[in-house]
């Protein structure tokens, strides 16, 4: 009889272990699903050109890229030197695109030893721009946290 008191205790203990193990598991809902693209691909360009041609045809290779990989690519452009008039109201001839490819996800970035060397403020660079302290070191960081890098112009 005390055998049976043991055996049925322990099917009691094992069962109860069991009801607690599936209590706390979740069933794969909506509300515990995370919906945040995976970005897979990261991307830092180099614009150091003033060369209108090459602006038109670094924002054809943006769309290409996000047309391609949508949200599983993150970009940045970085403007320095003379690709710095890219960024600026006054010279950009491609604002429109600009607006768009930022609302798409891609960063644009001005480069502000350029901005400092050329006497320009803030307020010249297109608002849909962000400001790095350097171009170049903003690109050696990128690709030190695995970025890939390319450059654009001519």
């Amino acid at each position: 009889m005390h055998k049976q008191i043991v055996s049925i205790f322990l099917i009691l203990v094992v069962l109860t272990i069991l009801g607690i193990a599936q209590t706390n598991i979740q069933p794969a809902t909506p509300h515990n699903i995370s919906t945040a693209p995976v970005v897979k691909h990261h991307i830092v360009i180099q614009l150091s050109s003033s060369d209108t041609a090459a602006w038109k045809g670094l924002m054809n290779n943006l769309k290409h890229l996000k047309d391609e990989w949508g949200n599983s690519v993150q970009i940045e452009v970085v403007a320095h030197g003379p690709g710095i008039e890219m960024l600026m109201k006054a010279k950009s001839t491609q604002q429109i695109k600009i607006t768009e490819l930022k609302n798409a996800g891609i960063v644009f970035a001005a480069c502000m030893n350029t901005m400092k060397a050329r006497n320009l403020t803030k307020d010249v660079i297109l608002s849909e721009a962000i400001f790095v302290p350097s171009g170049v070191v903003e690109i050696v960081m990128k690709q030190e946290e695995g970025w890939n890098y390319l450059k654009t112009g001519f």
